[in-house]
């Protein structure tokens, strides 16, 4: 009875993964912790039957660092290593340096060699020899070539599992072959056809071949003309490649044209994500931490940035400085300040966002740039325009000085425009130069329309008012 009781519960809580809100349900987790700590197997694949390696990745997030690893342990040989591909860095690096290397190798000997790849390039070099060592011959080859070539590159994030043959073959041969073969990558989209020397000769779509008489040759049906990518050419490069062309698949080759691998859509809509993220976080100097990653790390990827804007601040500090004996001649000029520099940083900060997240789909080119920068300079016109105004208006009627409000109104449109230019120019020089145009391109921003921003509004109304 006790028992019957048992697996009457396990049944109730493990469809209820997550909460009403979309959260990981707690009598969930609870349920998860008891099982590993008691080192029950079968309770623990009962309550994680049926989740997909998303969902098991959330759980460990969701785990102290120590049921980690006794969960991956419970489990044995029926945890699915995919899953670790779904965690941050730190997590992962925590879970794999705690386990042997003998049983990373067992579980990594059954994923695709892309997210081996994956899950194996963060280690120390020491550590991934280990592993390494402890795969089959076929597979460690493979999983040692993708891991030679640079970071971020398309050898890197391809899939070295893929299907191959000859063009004489008939269809009715590769469709025999595929249904006897039991080495298959776990899902592909296209059939290659290569010659003796592996050079890609063309690719068929597994729709074609379906549909196509068994007597016909492979050479008859193929395409001749695929997309292909090198091996050595940037992710960011090869996303782009796919979303021009709306790909499902391309072939990775390698410099003298031989195939070494396969690219497919689901890689490349993690390029993409982890591209954006990391625009994202360079915009605002952010740095590369994640939520997981501890406190010292997180703020020593910060504290540089914030240094360098703490430099910046005091060049704005200095401007404000020659002024003075202006402001303490109108007092009510120190209580507008803000504004200015405040509307200026932020039409910047658009101009600029617009601009990188452009760079990065490629969608700016020599022939269109001065088109983009006169495009964000109107905006920037017609946005600071309407905002001075306004500002003008309430300033003049609070400090009852119609004067004051014209000052800043002028130094108003005069800063927004400045912000929404050079939040487009700086952005497209750091390209031309061959830097990244998101690094920590906000920080001198804020600090340019800053300067400006003070110098046109202090020095307008310094000269307006005779005030020196």
């Amino acid at each position: 009875m006790a028992e019957a009781a048992e697996a009457d519960i396990r049944t109730e809580i493990a469809p209820l993964f997550r909460d009403d809100e979309g959260h990981l349900n707690t009598d969930f987790l609870e349920a998860v912790e008891a099982a590993v700590v008691s080192e029950d197997r079968d309770t623990l694949e009962q309550l994680i039957d049926g989740l997909h390696e998303v969902d098991v990745a959330e759980l460990l997030t969701a785990l102290t660092p120590e049921l980690r690893i006794g969960f991956i342990a419970t489990l044995g040989d029926s945890f699915d290593y995919t899953a670790l591909t779904e965690v941050e860095e730190a997590i992962r690096l925590q879970i794999l340096g705690n386990l042997p290397p003998h049983t990373v190798a067992d579980g990594l000997a059954a994923l695709d060699s892309d997210d081996a790849v994956y899950i194996l390039e963060d280690l120390e070099e020491d550590e991934k020899q280990a592993i390494l060592a402890r795969l089959p011959f076929a597979k460690r080859h493979r999983l040692a070539r993708s891991l030679d070539y640079p970071e971020e590159t398309a050898g890197r994030r391809m899939q070295s599992d893929f299907v191959a043959l000859p063009p004489f073959w008939s269809v009715g041969q590769v469709i025999d072959a595929l249904r006897e073969e039991e080495d298959l990558p776990d899902s592909f989209y296209q059939i290659f056809v290569v010659d003796p020397a592996f050079r890609l000769l063309g690719t068929v779509a597994l729709d074609r071949l379906l549909r196509t008489p068994r007597p016909t040759r492979i050479s008859e049906i193929m395409n001749e003309a695929p997309h292909t990518v090198l091996a050595t050419e940037d992710q960011e490069e090869v996303a782009h490649v796919f979303q021009r062309y709306n790909l499902v698949s391309a072939a990775v080759v390698d410099e003298n044209e031989r195939l070494v691998g396969v690219l497919t859509i689901d890689d490349i809509v993690d390029i993409i994500e982890e591209e954006a993220e990391e625009d994202i976080r360079y915009l605002t100097g952010a740095g590369d931490a994640e939520l997981s990653d501890t406190v010292y790390y997180t703020a020593r990827t910060r504290i540089p940035w914030l240094l360098v804007n703490m430099a910046t601040a005091f060049l704005a500090a200095f401007v404000i400085g020659i002024f003075d004996g202006t402001i303490q001649e109108m007092v009510a000029l120190a209580v507008l300040m803000p504004i200015v520099a405040s509307i200026g940083g932020n039409a910047g900060i658009q101009a600029m966002t617009v601009t990188v997240r452009a760079l990065a789909s490629k969608a700016i080119s020599s022939r269109n740039t001065a088109r983009v920068i006169g495009r964000e300079v109107l905006v920037a016109l017609a946005n600071g325009s309407i905002i001075a105004a306004i500002v003008g208006l309430i300033a003049g009627l609070v400090f009852q000085n119609p004067d004051l409000g014209g000052v800043i109104a002028a130094a108003l449109v005069f800063n927004v425009l400045c912000a929404g230019f050079f939040g487009v120019v700086t952005p497209i020089l750091l390209n031309k130069l061959g830097a990244d145009p998101a690094v920590a391109s906000s920080v001198f921003l804020t600090t340019l329309t800053d300067v400006i921003g003070f110098l046109a509004f202090l020095g307008l109304a310094a000269w307006w008012f005779g005030i020196f």
